[in-house]
């Protein structure tokens, strides 16, 4: 076999290359594979297998194959050309801290990534448990008896949102109308979902209640993408009288502050895990979820774990209503069960098992004290604050000068976000801390002000209902005691670790240690994706370089990019330059 990893630079002493590493069989065993089959070579083989005329037989473009070490010596390169600062765009994604005890045993742990999907329960019991441990999170937290084990993200969400309240109540007719103040990414989703499906869908500002006529549904943001909470129960009402249903689009992190929209009557509930530990990754993966009211159970689309009894009478876990995820028909396909995140919802629901109830509600009462106290402090200063009602978002009057502001706030490594011309958002995640503070009222050339700790949040919707009451949620506060949970429940799956799964995957358990360890970089794993572009070169090289090769692999005739692939030769030595710009063709 010729060296497939093969670089210009002198190998390591006593290295190997990448390729005879990650893949197993040497050339001993490729030959006995091969004449078991009946050839001499793999070029014999491939002859056979691969028609003539649909072979190419002109090399590839590409650039040599670097090293293990070269590469990962490139890749942290590029993580360091990625600027994150203080995340505080918001629009659905919030810096985050990920527990040292979750990231280094469930997301870099081979036991939780190489797993295959839980098809098959009896070699599945503890990320099935995990699973659980998920949905039993965003049922209660979002007031709903019945959740799925994640989706894709919550844009998505939405748009599976969006056809099940139209399957379930068939008689409402009319456009699905989404909150004007919801996540825009939501919005384009949802409408791009509608076009290709006959809906119409109309964005309206729902402070004022709902636009005249029918309606199919009713997709709120709360709170909204502004920051702003509404009281939902106005729009939830109005719409059930006119024989629809509601989805609420909702921050989990603020359901432990604010009053669950169950409570309230909504039909459905989705949203994003993200800001549950789970790192910003330049926009994801992150897990979708959705829960449903009593009745809608049959239209959940995606996973749902079940709980069941084993023939020795003790509780066992599998998938349930399964029969529909494996059988996609066209626009009657309730999801894709492969485009669940389930390593994200692990992690997410394992940040809750962590921290608890009383944990989750000093994380969000200490972010809202923070944006509550700079929302003061600038309105003492002489700012027109325009959002009265907030958890962790809010909006600033800077006439003709919104642009200035966020200029200066990137200049102290903080990333607000550019609303329009006059307006400044900033949005307070679980990162954010009092050199923040003090950077934020640099940006706006003032001294931060005595102020008194107070509230922004609603008084009528502060939340009453209990949440995360299970034993499981309120056992681990230890590290080690966390620890010896993941371990357990690791140790009744099967996957990469313990063996070969032979069947094909949508999971990462092909990855090899050295193409996972990057993605806890904090260059990749804590960058927005709404960060300013000069902020995001590494990622911008990184699918630069991503879409030139698949564009000469796959023999397309180009890519959305419109930047060639250095030649490596001609790349920087990484180890020695980590700040080096990439040239471009």
């Amino acid at each position: 076999m010729s060296d497939l990893s093969g670089s210009s630079a002198a190998p390591l002493l006593g290295a190997r290359a990448f390729v005879d590493r990650h893949i197993g069989p040497d050339d001993s065993a490729i030959a006995e594979m091969l004449k078991a089959v009946g050839f001499d070579s793999l070029d014999a083989l491939m002859d056979a297998a691969v028609p003539t005329r649909i072979r190419v037989t002109d090399a590839l473009k590409l650039p040599a194959a670097a090293s293990e070490a070269v590469a990962g010596a490139e890749l942290r390169a590029l993580a360091e050309r990625n600027v994150p600062g203080t995340p505080m765009i918001g629009l659905g994604y919030h810096g985050t801290i990920t527990p040292g005890v979750i990231r280094r045993n469930v997301l870099e742990d081979p036991s939780w990534y190489t797993a295959y999907t839980p098809y098959q329960p009896e070699i599945s019991q503890g990320r099935l448990e995990a699973l659980l441990n998920f949905q039993t999170m965003i049922a209660d937290l979002t007031g709903l008896p019945t959740s799925n084990a994640s989706l894709l993200d919550e844009g998505t969400a939405a748009a599976e949102a969006m056809t099940l309240v139209r399957r379930a109540a068939p008689k409402a007719s009319g456009p699905f109308v989404i909150d004007a103040d919801a996540l825009p990414q939501t919005i384009e989703v949802v409408r791009t979902r509608a076009e290709g499906m006959g809906i119409e869908v109309v964005v309206a500002d729902l402070t004022d209640g709902l636009p005249d006529g029918e309606v199919s549904g009713v997709l709120v943001q709360y709170p909204g993408a502004s920051g702003r909470i509404t009281d939902p129960r106005p729009v939830i009402e109005a719409t059930h009288d006119r024989g629809a249903l509601v989805v609420v689009a909702a921050d989990l992190l603020a359901l432990t502050l604010v009053e669950a929209p169950g409570t309230w009557g909504a039909d459905v509930v989705i949203g994003s895990s993200q800001r549950f530990g789970v790192p910003l990754f330049y926009g994801g993966p992150h897990a979708g979820f959705m829960s449903v009211r009593a009745g809608l159970e049959r239209h959940l689309p995606g996973r749902l774990v079940g709980v069941s009894l084993d023939a020795a009478g003790r509780p066992a876990y599998r998938l349930s209503l399964q029969t529909r995820e494996q059988h996609i028909r066209r626009d009657r396909a309730t999801s894709n069960i492969c485009t669940a995140q389930v390593l994200l919802a692990v992690t997410a629901g394992m940040y809750a098992v962590y921290h608890g109830p009383d944990g989750l509600r000093s994380i969000a009462q200490g972010i809202h004290q923070l944006a509550a106290r700079t929302a003061e402090s600038l309105r003492q200063a002489g700012f027109t604050v325009l959002t009265d009602a907030f958890f962790d978002t809010f909006q600033v009057d800077v006439p003709a000068s919104a642009a200035e502001v966020v200029a200066a706030a990137r200049a102290h490594n903080v990333h607000l976000r550019l609303v329009d011309a006059d307006t400044v958002g900033l949005s307070f995640g679980e990162t954010a801390d009092a050199e923040t503070l003090r950077s934020i009222h640099a940006a706006f050339g003032v001294t931060p002000q005595r102020v008194e700790a107070g509230s922004a949040l609603p008084q009528d919707l502060l939340r009453t209902t209990d949440f995360l009451s299970h034993p499981v949620f309120n056992t681990h506060r230890s590290e080690t005691s966390m620890l010896r949970y993941l371990r357990r429940l690791s140790a009744r799956d099967y996957a990469l670790d313990r063996g070969m799964i032979p069947l094909g995957s949508c999971t990462m358990k092909l990855n090899a240690t050295a193409e996972m360890e990057p993605i806890s970089l904090p260059g990749f794993a804590d960058l927005h994706p709404f960060a300013p572009a000069a902020d995001a070169g590494g990622y911008a090289d990184l699918i630069a370089d991503l879409e030139g090769w698949l564009a000469e692999v796959t023999g397309y005739d180009g890519s959305r990019s419109s930047r060639t692939p250095a030649p490596r030769e001609s790349l920087p030595d990484c180890s020695r330059s980590a700040g080096t710009t990439w040239p471009t063709a």
